[in-house]
């Protein structure tokens, strides 16, 4: 399953799903990154 994909089932813009994980990215923790997944978000 796609990124776009998954974000579209949790019920997320894509779009601004992806603009905020990969604004969030360079700052994140690794131990972290988890929580970046659409399925952690919970919806928009």
């Amino acid at each position: 399953m796609s990124l776009i994909q998954s974000a579209r089932m949790n019920g997320h813009d894509p779009y601004a799903y992806l603009k905020d994980v990969l604004t969030r990215l360079p700052t994140q923790r690794a131990s972290e990154i988890g929580q970046l997944l659409p399925h952690r978000r919970g919806p928009a």
